[in-house]
């Protein structure tokens, strides 16, 4: 037998017909025939040719593993690891620069390991100078991420929809969005450049600082917070890369449907945060109603079923590799 033929048959019989995800790519048996019986693709690879498409595809926020399952057994087409989300879950704090990156690497290798999505990851302003977003690149893509957003906010930074934000001056911008290219190990790990010049200098400004940021070498970007209609329809007419649109229910952006987004050429309509907002009003609701009876059961319609909980967590798989290594 060939060297060949014996990788494909432990590969075969490792696979038994179904996906491995390993580290930061996605292995899928094609076919039987022939030396290419399995193809490698990378997460960054398939994201990359998603954005392209540019037909606004919705990307929800995890806070956290969890949160991403819910994302994946709903077939989205990429999860995001939202800094704001993150910041509100881990520390219970608002999104005012609070969360390190550390912490943020532990979310996302634990994201990584439960869903097999592209992962986007929000790294806020990058931790610090460009060095420092040269770190912060290399340790999130060991992580499992598959794009990163860096910002030019002014250290410690604002939700994008808050009041108050300051900007970087344009060339400490690009000297981290350089850095950021630099430092990426796969070709087709992202860089995601957002600006939020909206508030401090006005749409055109904003839409100025985009376009020097794809040419430093930015892959996508993400005009944050457009305050009108017209301008939410104008970025992509604008800028030549794939553009991110934030929806931010309560926030400072009109709401917009995704398929008409889509059509004016985004390539991603981000709800961030919708997740984190669902599951606040899911746990109120459901403990309100065990503090007003004193009981709760899965009859209430408050809660998941005890059943889903444990599907979402693969509890049946854990089931099956326990019956698999037992000795007795």
């Amino acid at each position: 037998m060939s060297s060949t033929s014996t990788l494909r048959s432990g590969w075969l019989a490792a696979l038994e017909n179904k996906s491995l995800n390993l580290g930061f790519f996605q292995y899928n048996l094609r076919t039987l025939d022939g030396d290419s019986g399995c193809r490698l693709e990378s997460h960054g690879k398939i994201l990359r040719n998603k954005l392209q498409e540019r037909r606004g595809i919705v990307v929800p926020g995890a806070a956290d593993a969890l949160a991403a399952r819910v994302i994946a057994s709903l077939g989205f087409e990429a999860v995001y690891v939202t800094g704001a989300g993150v910041t509100n879950a881990l520390l219970g704090l608002p999104d005012l620069g609070f969360i390190s990156l550390p912490e943020l690497a532990q979310q996302t290798a634990a994201i990584r390991d439960a869903v097999d999505l592209p992962i986007i990851v929000d790294a806020d302003t990058g931790f610090g100078n460009p060095l420092n977003v040269r770190h912060a690149v290399r340790v999130l893509e060991r992580a499992g991420a598959n794009a990163i957003q860096i910002e030019d906010q002014v250290f410690p930074k604002r939700c994008g929809h808050f009041s108050g934000k300051q900007v970087i001056p344009a060339a400490e911008m690009i000297a981290k969005i350089k850095a950021a290219v630099d430092a990426r190990h796969d070709g087709d790990f992202l860089i995601v450049a957002r600006t939020d010049a909206r508030a401090t200098d006005g749409f055109d400004a904003a839409i100025d600082r985009a376009a020097k940021w794809i040419e430093a070498g930015a892959d996508v970007t993400f005009v944050e917070a457009p305050e009108t209609l017209d301008e939410v329809r104008r970025i992509p007419s604008l800028l030549r890369a794939p553009q991110i649109i934030n929806l931010v229910p309560g926030g400072k952006t009109p709401l917009v449907g995704a398929a008409e987004l889509a059509s004016t050429g985004y390539a991603v309509v981000l709800y961030a945060n919708a997740a984190l907002q669902g599951a606040i009003v899911g746990m109120q609701a459901a403990l309100s109603e065990l503090k007003a009876r004193g009981v709760l059961d899965e009859s209430s319609g408050k809660i998941a079923s005890f059943a889903e909980r444990q599907k979402l967590v693969q509890k049946p798989l854990f089931d099956e590799l326990e019956r698999k290594y037992s000795t007795e």
